[in-house]
Protein backbone atom coordinates (compact mmCIF):
# COMPACT_ATOMS: atom_id res chain seq x y z
CA UNK A 1 0.00 0.00 0.00
CA UNK A 2 1.38 3.30 -0.67
CA UNK A 3 -0.40 5.08 1.71
CA UNK A 4 0.79 6.35 5.16
CA UNK A 5 -1.96 6.98 7.89
CA UNK A 6 -3.32 9.61 8.79
CA UNK A 7 -2.89 12.25 11.64
CA UNK A 8 -4.33 11.72 15.00
CA UNK A 9 -7.66 13.74 14.63
CA UNK A 10 -7.33 16.22 17.53
CA UNK A 11 -3.80 16.46 16.43
CA UNK A 12 -4.72 17.18 12.74
CA UNK A 13 -6.87 20.02 13.86
CA UNK A 14 -5.01 21.82 15.96
CA UNK A 15 -2.08 21.48 13.14
CA UNK A 16 -4.40 23.09 10.67
CA UNK A 17 -5.83 26.02 12.52
CA UNK A 18 -2.47 27.21 13.93
CA UNK A 19 -0.54 27.31 10.68
CA UNK A 20 -3.29 29.97 9.72
CA UNK A 21 -1.01 32.39 12.12
CA UNK A 22 1.98 33.18 13.43
CA UNK A 23 3.43 33.48 17.23
CA UNK A 24 2.59 37.39 16.52
CA UNK A 25 -1.10 36.87 15.28
CA UNK A 26 -0.25 37.66 11.53
CA UNK A 27 -1.58 35.41 9.38
CA UNK A 28 0.61 35.75 6.46
CA UNK A 29 -2.19 37.09 3.96
CA UNK A 30 -4.67 35.18 4.96
CA UNK A 31 -7.39 36.08 7.77
CA UNK A 32 -8.38 33.73 10.94
CA UNK A 33 -10.74 30.86 9.86
CA UNK A 34 -14.15 31.86 10.49
CA UNK A 35 -15.87 30.27 13.18
CA UNK A 36 -18.42 28.77 10.82
CA UNK A 37 -16.17 27.54 8.41
CA UNK A 38 -14.47 25.41 10.92
CA UNK A 39 -16.16 22.26 11.10
CA UNK A 40 -15.83 22.61 7.00
CA UNK A 41 -12.06 21.42 7.55
CA UNK A 42 -13.92 17.48 8.20
CA UNK A 43 -14.75 16.90 5.10
CA UNK A 44 -16.05 13.49 6.26
CA UNK A 45 -16.56 14.12 9.55
CA UNK A 46 -14.45 13.43 12.64
CA UNK A 47 -15.25 9.65 11.76
CA UNK A 48 -14.31 9.91 8.13
CA UNK A 49 -11.85 12.37 7.47
CA UNK A 50 -8.08 12.24 6.87
CA UNK A 51 -5.60 15.22 6.80
CA UNK A 52 -2.80 13.66 4.48
CA UNK A 53 -2.46 16.02 1.25
CA UNK A 54 -0.48 13.75 -0.36
CA UNK A 55 -0.63 11.92 -3.68
CA UNK A 56 -2.25 9.06 -1.16
CA UNK A 57 -4.84 11.16 0.40
CA UNK A 58 -7.34 9.33 -1.73
CA UNK A 59 -6.38 5.71 -0.06
CA UNK A 60 -6.77 6.52 3.36
CA UNK A 61 -7.96 4.85 6.34
CA UNK A 62 -10.78 6.47 8.04
CA UNK A 63 -10.87 6.88 11.66
CA UNK A 64 -13.46 4.97 11.93
CA UNK A 65 -11.71 1.61 10.73
CA UNK A 66 -8.72 2.88 12.78
CA UNK A 67 -10.92 2.89 16.12
CA UNK A 68 -12.86 -0.58 15.18
CA UNK A 69 -9.75 -2.26 15.01
CA UNK A 70 -10.16 -3.52 11.18
CA UNK A 71 -6.59 -1.92 9.76
CA UNK A 72 -5.18 -5.08 8.70
CA UNK A 73 -8.62 -6.11 7.15
CA UNK A 74 -8.13 -2.43 5.33
CA UNK A 75 -5.38 -3.53 3.90
CA UNK A 76 -6.27 -6.69 2.94
CA UNK A 77 -8.84 -5.27 1.44
CA UNK A 78 -6.70 -2.79 -0.54
CA UNK A 79 -4.84 -5.26 -1.95
CA UNK A 80 -7.97 -6.96 -3.75
CA UNK A 81 -8.70 -3.44 -5.14
CA UNK A 82 -5.32 -2.83 -6.05
CA UNK A 83 -3.35 -6.04 -7.56
CA UNK A 84 -4.35 -7.63 -10.53
CA UNK A 85 -7.17 -11.14 -10.87
CA UNK A 86 -5.76 -13.92 -12.73
CA UNK A 87 -7.72 -16.70 -15.15
CA UNK A 88 -5.74 -19.40 -12.29
CA UNK A 89 -8.35 -21.61 -11.02
CA UNK A 90 -6.87 -21.55 -7.31
CA UNK A 91 -4.68 -19.73 -5.52
CA UNK A 92 -4.40 -15.35 -4.23
CA UNK A 93 -6.84 -13.14 -6.71
CA UNK A 94 -8.19 -16.52 -8.62
CA UNK A 95 -10.55 -16.85 -11.32
CA UNK A 96 -10.76 -13.75 -14.05
CA UNK A 97 -12.87 -14.42 -16.49
CA UNK A 98 -14.49 -16.37 -18.88
CA UNK A 99 -15.50 -12.79 -19.87
CA UNK A 100 -14.35 -9.34 -18.37
CA UNK A 101 -13.62 -6.00 -18.25
CA UNK A 102 -10.47 -4.97 -16.43
CA UNK A 103 -7.88 -7.27 -14.41
CA UNK A 104 -8.03 -4.83 -11.15
CA UNK A 105 -10.38 -2.46 -9.90
CA UNK A 106 -7.35 0.34 -9.85
CA UNK A 107 -7.25 0.34 -13.74
CA UNK A 108 -10.44 2.14 -13.44
CA UNK A 109 -10.00 4.39 -10.62
CA UNK A 110 -6.31 5.48 -10.53
CA UNK A 111 -5.02 6.85 -7.22
CA UNK A 112 -8.48 5.83 -5.94
CA UNK A 113 -9.81 9.10 -8.04
CA UNK A 114 -11.82 9.89 -10.86
CA UNK A 115 -10.77 7.92 -14.60
CA UNK A 116 -8.93 10.04 -16.96
CA UNK A 117 -9.88 10.75 -20.48
CA UNK A 118 -8.17 8.77 -23.28
CA UNK A 119 -7.63 10.00 -26.79
CA UNK A 120 -7.77 7.36 -30.19
CA UNK A 121 -7.47 3.81 -29.23
CA UNK A 122 -9.98 2.54 -26.11
CA UNK A 123 -6.92 0.70 -24.03
CA UNK A 124 -8.12 -0.62 -21.02
CA UNK A 125 -4.99 -2.38 -20.38
CA UNK A 126 -3.67 1.16 -18.93
CA UNK A 127 -4.03 2.45 -15.45
CA UNK A 128 -6.15 5.50 -15.68
CA UNK A 129 -8.73 4.08 -18.62
CA UNK A 130 -11.81 4.49 -15.99
CA UNK A 131 -14.76 3.99 -18.92
CA UNK A 132 -17.69 1.91 -19.05
CA UNK A 133 -18.78 1.46 -22.81
CA UNK A 134 -22.67 2.76 -22.73
CA UNK A 135 -24.40 0.92 -25.70
CA UNK A 136 -28.19 1.05 -26.44
CA UNK A 137 -30.62 1.26 -29.00
CA UNK A 138 -32.08 5.14 -29.97
CA UNK A 139 -34.23 4.86 -26.51
CA UNK A 140 -31.79 4.13 -24.53
CA UNK A 141 -32.17 0.96 -23.76
CA UNK A 142 -29.63 -1.37 -22.95
CA UNK A 143 -28.67 -4.20 -25.93
CA UNK A 144 -29.58 -7.12 -24.57
CA UNK A 145 -26.70 -9.62 -26.24
CA UNK A 146 -24.16 -6.85 -23.95
CA UNK A 147 -24.02 -6.80 -20.35
CA UNK A 148 -24.51 -3.21 -19.14
CA UNK A 149 -21.04 -3.16 -18.71
CA UNK A 150 -19.81 -4.42 -21.94
CA UNK A 151 -16.92 -6.94 -21.71
CA UNK A 152 -13.94 -6.55 -24.28
CA UNK A 153 -11.82 -9.16 -22.56
CA UNK A 154 -12.09 -13.19 -22.52
CA UNK A 155 -9.74 -15.94 -21.47
CA UNK A 156 -9.06 -18.42 -23.58
CA UNK A 157 -11.10 -20.26 -25.23
CA UNK A 158 -14.19 -17.89 -25.36
CA UNK A 159 -13.82 -14.37 -27.56
CA UNK A 160 -14.83 -10.90 -26.41
CA UNK A 161 -18.18 -9.76 -26.74
CA UNK A 162 -16.59 -6.70 -28.64
CA UNK A 163 -12.90 -6.41 -29.74
CA UNK A 164 -11.63 -3.57 -27.76
CA UNK A 165 -8.54 -2.70 -30.44
CA UNK A 166 -11.43 -1.57 -33.14
CA UNK A 167 -12.93 0.44 -30.67
CA UNK A 168 -11.51 4.28 -31.11
CA UNK A 169 -12.48 7.74 -29.14
CA UNK A 170 -12.11 11.06 -30.81
CA UNK A 171 -12.77 14.43 -29.14
CA UNK A 172 -14.25 17.05 -31.70
CA UNK A 173 -14.46 20.95 -30.13
CA UNK A 174 -17.52 22.39 -29.31
CA UNK A 175 -18.19 26.28 -29.28
CA UNK A 176 -21.26 27.35 -27.31
CA UNK A 177 -23.73 29.93 -27.79
CA UNK A 178 -20.90 32.32 -26.46
CA UNK A 179 -18.31 31.74 -28.63
CA UNK A 180 -16.18 29.62 -25.91
CA UNK A 181 -15.82 33.73 -24.54
CA UNK A 182 -16.82 35.51 -21.29
CA UNK A 183 -17.64 39.00 -21.46
CA UNK A 184 -14.62 40.02 -20.46
CA UNK A 185 -12.95 38.28 -23.19
CA UNK A 186 -11.54 35.86 -21.40
CA UNK A 187 -11.77 32.41 -23.50
CA UNK A 188 -11.95 28.70 -22.95
CA UNK A 189 -12.55 25.38 -24.47
CA UNK A 190 -15.07 22.67 -24.95
CA UNK A 191 -14.70 19.27 -25.87
CA UNK A 192 -16.47 15.94 -26.00
CA UNK A 193 -16.41 12.49 -26.76
CA UNK A 194 -17.79 10.49 -29.94
CA UNK A 195 -16.90 6.30 -29.96
CA UNK A 196 -16.90 4.66 -32.47
CA UNK A 197 -16.86 0.81 -32.43
CA UNK A 198 -17.33 -0.79 -36.04
CA UNK A 199 -20.15 -3.26 -36.85
CA UNK A 200 -17.23 -5.79 -37.53
CA UNK A 201 -16.34 -5.55 -33.49
CA UNK A 202 -19.13 -7.32 -32.31
CA UNK A 203 -18.46 -10.56 -31.40
CA UNK A 204 -22.28 -11.01 -30.66
CA UNK A 205 -25.63 -9.97 -32.63
CA UNK A 206 -27.04 -6.79 -31.86
CA UNK A 207 -30.08 -7.44 -29.90
CA UNK A 208 -32.35 -4.95 -28.34
CA UNK A 209 -35.22 -5.30 -26.06
CA UNK A 210 -37.99 -6.15 -29.01
CA UNK A 211 -35.42 -7.91 -30.68
CA UNK A 212 -32.52 -7.95 -33.34
CA UNK A 213 -31.70 -4.24 -34.41
CA UNK A 214 -29.73 -2.43 -37.01
CA UNK A 215 -25.79 -1.84 -36.59
CA UNK A 216 -26.83 2.11 -37.57
CA UNK A 217 -29.47 2.14 -34.55
CA UNK A 218 -26.38 1.42 -32.10
CA UNK A 219 -25.62 4.51 -29.66
CA UNK A 220 -22.03 4.64 -27.86
CA UNK A 221 -21.46 6.56 -24.99
CA UNK A 222 -18.51 6.44 -22.17
CA UNK A 223 -19.08 6.83 -18.55
CA UNK A 224 -16.06 7.40 -16.74
CA UNK A 225 -15.69 6.05 -12.62
CA UNK A 226 -16.16 8.51 -10.09
CA UNK A 227 -13.94 8.80 -6.88
CA UNK A 228 -14.81 5.84 -4.40
CA UNK A 229 -13.49 7.53 -1.35
CA UNK A 230 -15.98 8.70 0.94
CA UNK A 231 -18.92 6.45 -0.58
CA UNK A 232 -19.61 5.11 3.07
CA UNK A 233 -20.09 8.22 4.44
CA UNK A 234 -23.03 8.49 1.74
CA UNK A 235 -24.24 5.51 2.70
CA UNK A 236 -25.11 6.67 6.11
CA UNK A 237 -27.15 9.54 4.95
CA UNK A 238 -30.46 8.59 6.35
CA UNK A 239 -33.97 7.58 3.97
CA UNK A 240 -35.73 10.00 5.52
CA UNK A 241 -32.94 12.65 4.66
CA UNK A 242 -32.56 12.13 0.96
CA UNK A 243 -36.82 11.93 0.47
CA UNK A 244 -36.95 14.85 2.14
CA UNK A 245 -34.19 16.46 0.04
CA UNK A 246 -36.59 14.97 -2.75
CA UNK A 247 -39.57 16.98 -1.44
CA UNK A 248 -38.12 19.78 -1.10
CA UNK A 249 -36.91 20.34 -4.50
CA UNK A 250 -40.09 19.37 -5.87
CA UNK A 251 -42.19 21.75 -4.13
CA UNK A 252 -39.33 24.41 -5.73
CA UNK A 253 -40.53 23.32 -9.06
CA UNK A 254 -37.16 22.26 -10.00
CA UNK A 255 -36.97 18.90 -12.39
CA UNK A 256 -36.31 16.25 -10.74
CA UNK A 257 -36.80 12.82 -12.77
CA UNK A 258 -40.24 11.26 -12.61
CA UNK A 259 -39.01 8.17 -12.61
CA UNK A 260 -37.58 8.56 -9.25
CA UNK A 261 -39.85 9.88 -7.60
CA UNK A 262 -42.84 12.34 -8.07
CA UNK A 263 -45.78 13.39 -6.04
CA UNK A 264 -43.98 13.70 -2.55
CA UNK A 265 -43.36 9.77 -2.88
CA UNK A 266 -40.35 7.56 -4.75
CA UNK A 267 -41.18 5.82 -7.50
CA UNK A 268 -38.49 3.65 -8.22
CA UNK A 269 -36.40 2.25 -5.27
CA UNK A 270 -33.65 -1.05 -5.14
CA UNK A 271 -35.17 -4.08 -4.97
CA UNK A 272 -37.06 -5.82 -1.79
CA UNK A 273 -35.46 -3.75 0.64
CA UNK A 274 -36.88 -0.51 -0.70
CA UNK A 275 -33.80 1.59 -0.26
CA UNK A 276 -33.45 5.44 -2.28
CA UNK A 277 -31.60 5.03 -5.43
CA UNK A 278 -28.12 6.73 -4.82
CA UNK A 279 -25.29 5.55 -5.99
CA UNK A 280 -23.47 5.33 -9.40
CA UNK A 281 -24.82 8.33 -12.29
CA UNK A 282 -27.57 6.72 -13.59
CA UNK A 283 -28.78 6.10 -10.04
CA UNK A 284 -28.85 2.39 -10.71
CA UNK A 285 -27.73 1.25 -6.78
CA UNK A 286 -29.51 1.42 -3.20
CA UNK A 287 -27.10 0.54 -0.14
CA UNK A 288 -23.54 0.54 -0.63
CA UNK A 289 -23.49 -3.32 0.15
CA UNK A 290 -25.03 -3.87 -2.93
CA UNK A 291 -23.55 -0.42 -4.95
CA UNK A 292 -20.97 0.16 -7.53
CA UNK A 293 -17.86 -1.47 -5.51
CA UNK A 294 -19.59 -4.74 -4.34
CA UNK A 295 -20.91 -5.24 -7.94
CA UNK A 296 -18.01 -4.36 -9.46
CA UNK A 297 -15.60 -6.26 -7.72
CA UNK A 298 -17.75 -9.34 -9.29
CA UNK A 299 -18.72 -8.40 -12.67
CA UNK A 300 -15.66 -6.30 -13.74
CA UNK A 301 -13.51 -9.29 -13.20
CA UNK A 302 -16.30 -12.11 -13.37
CA UNK A 303 -14.94 -13.70 -10.26
CA UNK A 304 -17.33 -15.30 -8.21
CA UNK A 305 -18.31 -15.52 -4.55
CA UNK A 306 -20.88 -17.11 -2.40
CA UNK A 307 -23.43 -14.75 -3.08
CA UNK A 308 -23.30 -14.80 -6.91
CA UNK A 309 -21.96 -17.76 -7.89
CA UNK A 310 -22.63 -17.58 -11.74
CA UNK A 311 -20.99 -15.36 -14.38
CA UNK A 312 -21.99 -11.67 -15.45
CA UNK A 313 -22.94 -13.31 -19.29
CA UNK A 314 -25.92 -12.56 -21.26
CA UNK A 315 -27.85 -15.70 -22.85
CA UNK A 316 -26.59 -14.01 -26.30
CA UNK A 317 -23.19 -14.48 -25.42
CA UNK A 318 -23.61 -18.31 -24.48
CA UNK A 319 -25.66 -18.77 -27.52
CA UNK A 320 -23.12 -17.57 -30.11
CA UNK A 321 -19.79 -19.13 -28.09
CA UNK A 322 -21.49 -22.79 -27.46
CA UNK A 323 -21.66 -22.32 -31.30
CA UNK A 324 -18.31 -21.69 -32.47
CA UNK A 325 -15.94 -23.88 -33.69
CA UNK A 326 -12.61 -22.45 -32.12
CA UNK A 327 -14.09 -22.95 -28.93
CA UNK A 328 -15.26 -25.65 -29.23
CA UNK A 329 -12.00 -27.27 -30.47
CA UNK A 330 -10.59 -26.45 -26.96
CA UNK A 331 -13.12 -26.24 -24.44
CA UNK A 332 -12.26 -29.03 -23.07
CA UNK A 333 -8.81 -29.20 -23.25
CA UNK A 334 -8.96 -25.85 -21.08
CA UNK A 335 -11.61 -26.83 -19.23
CA UNK A 336 -11.93 -30.58 -19.04
CA UNK A 337 -13.74 -30.44 -15.21
CA UNK A 338 -16.47 -28.99 -17.82
CA UNK A 339 -17.05 -32.31 -19.99
CA UNK A 340 -20.34 -33.18 -18.21
CA UNK A 341 -22.40 -34.63 -21.08
CA UNK A 342 -19.56 -35.27 -24.19
CA UNK A 343 -22.09 -33.01 -26.30
CA UNK A 344 -19.55 -29.56 -26.19
CA UNK A 345 -22.16 -27.09 -27.63
CA UNK A 346 -24.57 -28.17 -24.54
CA UNK A 347 -21.91 -28.46 -22.26
CA UNK A 348 -20.36 -24.71 -23.26
CA UNK A 349 -23.89 -23.26 -22.88
CA UNK A 350 -24.56 -24.70 -19.62
CA UNK A 351 -20.96 -23.60 -18.24
CA UNK A 352 -21.11 -19.94 -19.09
CA UNK A 353 -24.98 -19.67 -17.64
CA UNK A 354 -24.52 -22.00 -14.81
CA UNK A 355 -25.80 -20.49 -11.50
CA UNK A 356 -23.75 -23.42 -9.04
CA UNK A 357 -20.28 -22.17 -9.85
CA UNK A 358 -17.17 -23.13 -7.67
CA UNK A 359 -16.86 -19.89 -5.26
CA UNK A 360 -13.39 -17.76 -6.06
CA UNK A 361 -13.63 -15.04 -3.90
CA UNK A 362 -13.95 -16.45 -0.15
CA UNK A 363 -16.28 -15.10 2.20
CA UNK A 364 -13.21 -13.16 4.37
CA UNK A 365 -11.57 -11.74 1.11
CA UNK A 366 -15.29 -9.98 0.46
CA UNK A 367 -15.53 -9.13 3.96
CA UNK A 368 -11.72 -7.12 3.86
CA UNK A 369 -12.91 -5.89 0.57
CA UNK A 370 -15.95 -4.29 1.94
CA UNK A 371 -14.22 -3.11 5.11
CA UNK A 372 -11.74 -1.24 2.53
CA UNK A 373 -14.35 0.17 0.47
CA UNK A 374 -16.68 1.58 3.33
CA UNK A 375 -13.55 2.45 5.46
CA UNK A 376 -12.03 5.01 2.88
CA UNK A 377 -11.50 8.74 4.20
CA UNK A 378 -12.37 12.13 2.37
CA UNK A 379 -9.26 14.65 2.24
CA UNK A 380 -10.09 16.93 4.78
CA UNK A 381 -10.83 20.84 2.82
CA UNK A 382 -7.91 22.99 2.91
CA UNK A 383 -7.29 26.87 2.86
CA UNK A 384 -11.02 27.57 4.23
CA UNK A 385 -9.11 30.45 6.22
CA UNK A 386 -7.86 31.86 2.32
CA UNK A 387 -9.75 35.52 1.85
CA UNK A 388 -10.26 34.49 -1.91
CA UNK A 389 -11.42 30.90 -1.20
CA UNK A 390 -14.15 32.54 1.29
CA UNK A 391 -15.02 34.84 -0.79
CA UNK A 392 -15.42 32.04 -3.65
CA UNK A 393 -17.60 30.08 -1.27
CA UNK A 394 -20.03 32.85 -0.58
CA UNK A 395 -20.26 33.45 -4.41
CA UNK A 396 -20.69 29.57 -5.20
CA UNK A 397 -23.78 29.96 -2.79
CA UNK A 398 -24.85 33.25 -4.41
CA UNK A 399 -24.74 32.65 -7.71
CA UNK A 400 -26.29 29.07 -7.31
CA UNK A 401 -24.22 26.00 -6.88
CA UNK A 402 -25.12 24.81 -3.93
CA UNK A 403 -28.88 24.46 -4.76
CA UNK A 404 -27.72 21.21 -6.05
CA UNK A 405 -24.03 20.41 -5.05
CA UNK A 406 -25.79 20.84 -1.49
CA UNK A 407 -22.89 21.66 0.91
CA UNK A 408 -23.96 19.54 3.78
CA UNK A 409 -25.51 16.80 5.43
CA UNK A 410 -25.60 14.52 8.83
CA UNK A 411 -25.40 11.25 9.05
CA UNK A 412 -27.83 8.91 10.93
CA UNK A 413 -27.57 5.91 12.92
CA UNK A 414 -25.43 3.96 10.06
CA UNK A 415 -27.52 1.05 10.76
CA UNK A 416 -26.79 0.37 7.11
CA UNK A 417 -28.42 -3.15 4.94
CA UNK A 418 -27.18 -5.54 2.46
CA UNK A 419 -30.08 -6.09 -0.22
CA UNK A 420 -27.89 -9.77 -1.05
CA UNK A 421 -28.16 -10.59 3.01
CA UNK A 422 -24.29 -11.03 3.17
CA UNK A 423 -24.14 -8.67 6.01
CA UNK A 424 -26.13 -8.39 8.96
CA UNK A 425 -28.03 -4.96 9.77
CA UNK A 426 -25.44 -2.43 10.95
CA UNK A 427 -23.01 -5.29 11.08
CA UNK A 428 -20.00 -4.94 13.33
CA UNK A 429 -17.68 -6.42 10.84
CA UNK A 430 -17.53 -2.96 8.97
CA UNK A 431 -16.90 0.40 9.82
CA UNK A 432 -20.03 2.23 10.94
CA UNK A 433 -20.41 6.90 10.87
CA UNK A 434 -22.98 7.50 12.88
CA UNK A 435 -24.05 11.18 13.15
CA UNK A 436 -20.98 12.93 11.57
CA UNK A 437 -21.87 16.13 9.72
CA UNK A 438 -20.00 16.16 6.54
CA UNK A 439 -19.53 17.87 3.18
CA UNK A 440 -19.67 16.18 -0.37
CA UNK A 441 -21.55 19.03 -2.11
CA UNK A 442 -24.09 16.80 -3.62
CA UNK A 443 -27.98 16.95 -3.41
CA UNK A 444 -27.46 12.96 -4.45
CA UNK A 445 -30.61 14.10 -6.86
CA UNK A 446 -30.40 13.17 -10.68
CA UNK A 447 -30.51 16.28 -13.01
CA UNK A 448 -30.13 17.37 -16.24
CA UNK A 449 -27.45 19.34 -18.75
CA UNK A 450 -28.99 18.84 -21.90
CA UNK A 451 -25.19 18.21 -23.57
CA UNK A 452 -24.03 17.49 -26.68
CA UNK A 453 -23.83 13.66 -26.91
CA UNK A 454 -25.15 13.55 -23.49
CA UNK A 455 -25.38 10.91 -20.63
CA UNK A 456 -27.44 8.06 -21.21
CA UNK A 457 -31.12 9.03 -20.72
CA UNK A 458 -30.22 12.81 -19.60
CA UNK A 459 -30.12 12.50 -16.10
CA UNK A 460 -26.97 12.24 -14.31
CA UNK A 461 -27.02 12.24 -9.99
CA UNK A 462 -25.11 15.37 -8.57
CA UNK A 463 -21.32 14.01 -8.14
CA UNK A 464 -19.90 15.21 -5.14
CA UNK A 465 -17.17 17.64 -5.23
CA UNK A 466 -15.42 16.66 -1.91
CA UNK A 467 -11.65 15.98 -2.37
CA UNK A 468 -11.93 16.95 -5.73
CA UNK A 469 -8.89 19.69 -5.79
CA UNK A 470 -6.19 16.99 -5.33
CA UNK A 471 -6.98 15.14 -8.18
CA UNK A 472 -3.91 15.91 -10.10
CA UNK A 473 -2.05 15.32 -7.46
CA UNK A 474 -3.29 12.11 -6.43
CA UNK A 475 -4.11 10.77 -9.88
CA UNK A 476 -1.94 12.66 -12.32
CA UNK A 477 -5.30 14.59 -14.42
CA UNK A 478 -7.86 17.01 -13.39
CA UNK A 479 -10.63 15.41 -16.06
CA UNK A 480 -14.12 16.19 -14.88
CA UNK A 481 -17.74 15.19 -15.52
CA UNK A 482 -19.50 11.60 -16.63
CA UNK A 483 -17.29 10.96 -19.70
CA UNK A 484 -14.33 13.34 -18.68
CA UNK A 485 -15.28 15.92 -21.40
CA UNK A 486 -13.77 18.69 -18.89
CA UNK A 487 -10.34 19.18 -18.37
CA UNK A 488 -10.76 21.94 -15.96
CA UNK A 489 -13.11 23.19 -13.44
CA UNK A 490 -14.00 26.29 -15.75
CA UNK A 491 -15.22 24.06 -18.86
CA UNK A 492 -17.11 21.86 -15.96
CA UNK A 493 -19.03 24.71 -15.16
CA UNK A 494 -19.90 26.09 -18.97
CA UNK A 495 -20.44 21.86 -19.69
CA UNK A 496 -24.04 23.14 -16.99
CA UNK A 497 -24.86 26.08 -19.81
CA UNK A 498 -27.31 24.23 -22.06
CA UNK A 499 -30.21 26.74 -22.95
CA UNK A 500 -32.61 23.91 -21.23
CA UNK A 501 -30.01 23.41 -18.67
CA UNK A 502 -31.22 23.10 -15.22
CA UNK A 503 -28.49 24.54 -14.04
CA UNK A 504 -28.48 27.26 -16.72
CA UNK A 505 -29.39 30.45 -14.09
CA UNK A 506 -26.43 29.39 -12.58
CA UNK A 507 -23.76 29.80 -15.63
CA UNK A 508 -25.20 32.83 -16.47
CA UNK A 509 -24.76 34.06 -12.90
CA UNK A 510 -20.78 33.05 -12.85
CA UNK A 511 -20.79 34.55 -16.69
CA UNK A 512 -21.87 38.07 -15.01
CA UNK A 513 -18.80 37.79 -12.65
CA UNK A 514 -15.41 39.38 -13.21
CA UNK A 515 -12.64 36.83 -13.34
CA UNK A 516 -11.25 37.41 -9.98
CA UNK A 517 -14.83 36.15 -8.74
CA UNK A 518 -14.44 33.35 -11.57
CA UNK A 519 -11.34 32.74 -10.31
CA UNK A 520 -12.46 32.92 -6.08
CA UNK A 521 -14.88 30.25 -7.15
CA UNK A 522 -12.49 27.93 -9.23
CA UNK A 523 -10.24 28.03 -6.08
CA UNK A 524 -13.23 27.26 -3.66
CA UNK A 525 -14.06 24.27 -5.58
CA UNK A 526 -10.38 23.44 -5.52
CA UNK A 527 -10.31 23.65 -1.93
CA UNK A 528 -13.31 21.30 -0.86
Amino acid sequence: MKSSYIFAITTGALLLLSSCADDNGNSGGKTDPAPELAEEYYAGGLLGTTFNTTSAAYEQPSPAVIEAGMSQAFLNGEALFEKPFTAASSGVRCGLGPLYIRTSCLHCHPGYGHGQRIEGQFNTNSVGNGYLLVVTDRSDNYLTSLTGMPQTHAVAPFKAPIDEEKITVAWPEYTDEWGNRFPDGETYSLIYPVVTIPEDAYYVPLIGVDGPIAYDDVVVRLESTIGIYGTGLLDAITDEDLKAEYARQEQAGTRINPAIFAGGEWVKTYGATNHPLRFTYALSRGPLQDAAGTNAIWNITNVTRSDRRYHYMTAAYAEVASKDPDVQRDFYRLLPERNITGDVEKDIYDYLMAKDLPVEMTDDEYTDFMVWHRGLAVPAARDMDDADVQRGKRLFTEIGCAECHRPSWTTGDDMFTDPNGFFADGDAALPRYPHQKIWPYSDMVQHRLEMVNDIRTGWCRTTPLWGRGLSRKCTGADDRMHDCRARTVVEAIMWHGAATSDARWTVEKFRALDKADRDAVVKFIEAI
